[in-house]
């Protein structure tokens, strides 16, 4: 009895540390397994053994930071507005690639997306706003599903980019 015990516990402990996956079949269901899928699959993510994903965003998170990707352009010049919009998407928790403008093809990229050189700048998914206006930020973030505010405990999620 002792040893069934012993093997019960054993296996159970394995269970427990196990690795998980969670992804989208090609047919649109949703599949949770122990071993990584095979081919194509949507949303892979891996889960730790207690079912918690293994970094701390929300599924949420994960799918506006996927489909709907946040940038913000700004220049070295521009301390005020480009402070007050970074600050709102870090009050926020939103995870954004900040691109200072630099070089020549930074500002034809922004010229390119907004039709001028004019910063900040914010891009979230495929719609733009030149300026800062936070209702307008919070209204794009919104529209691409964004949490409202930071979960307790975040610290800053962005690191600028060149």
């Amino acid at each position: 009895m002792r040893y069934l015990f012993t093997c019960l516990l054993i296996v159970l402990a394995a269970g427990a540390s196990a690795e998980t996956y969670r992804w989208t079949d090609t047919s649109g269901n949703t599949v949770i397994s122990d071993t990584p899928p095979q081919g194509k699959a949507k949303g892979l993510s891996r889960l730790g053994g207690k079912g918690e994903p293994d970094d701390k965003l929300s599924f949420a998170m994960k799918r506006a930071v996927e489909s709907f990707p946040v940038v913000l352009y700004t220049s070295a010049d521009c301390p005020g507005e480009c402070k007050a919009a970074r600050d709102l998407l870090n009050s926020r928790g939103i995870p954004f690639t900040e691109k200072v403008m630099q070089k020549p093809e930074d500002f034809e990229e922004l010229k390119q997306l907004i039709g001028d050189v004019f910063v900040p700048s914010l891009k979230v998914g495929s719609q733009r706003f030149r300026g800062f206006e936070a209702g307008a930020y919070n209204n794009l973030l919104d529209l691409a599903s964004y949490p409202k505010s930071a979960p307790p405990g975040s610290k800053p999620a962005v690191g600028a980019s060149k």
